[in-house]
């Protein structure tokens, strides 16, 4: 049955210096998803073990170093988005992994065009402008990681009263 779930999203420091703050939020506003927790932060090495806690063992030592050093080049924005379905709509508005194999209209393949090939053979991250989390169990740990419960705010929009 589908529920009213919140998910993480972090404007990684691609988005941040390239001034897409407001327009990547307002993608999200636009599809009836509600903001109800958000900080700008910096990430430091604990944090970004933390958070990619999983990725070394899913992808090798080097993906996770370059990811965790490019996460620390400058500020993020931490989001927590509420939503029917808010993982899953995330992740269907922000595209895939690679900018290049994102759908025209994603977020990924409106404001990034980086490939895979072109970041391995650089050793470089892909610079893909957000995190969304992977799944339900995902979304529960990084939201708990990234916000205290005080960070977190309930309130009603507009658009709930013909959503909900």
């Amino acid at each position: 049955m589908a529920s009213i779930e919140r998910t993480l999203v972090l404007l990684k420091p691609d988005a941040v210096a390239r001034g897409l703050i407001g327009r990547v939020v307002q993608r999200f506003e636009d599809a009836g998803l509600k903001v109800v927790g958000t900080k700008m932060v910096q990430i430091d090495a604990e944090l970004a073990r933390k958070h990619y806690f999983d990725l070394e063992e899913r992808f090798g030592k080097s993906v996770f170093d370059v990811t965790a050093n490019f996460m620390q080049t400058g500020p993020v924005i931490a989001l927590v988005l509420e939503g029917v379905e808010a993982v899953a709509n995330v992740r269907r508005l922000v595209g895939v992994t690679f900018p290049n194999q994102s759908a025209p209209g994603t977020i990924r393949g409106d404001f990034a065009h980086t490939s895979k090939a072109y970041t391995e053979a650089k050793h470089i991250v892909a610079a893909n402008l957000i995190h969304a989390s992977g799944n339900v169990e995902e979304a529960k740990y990084e939201v708990d990681l990234w916000f205290d419960s005080s960070e977190l705010f309930d309130y009603q929009t507009v658009a709930e009263k013909y959503v909900f």
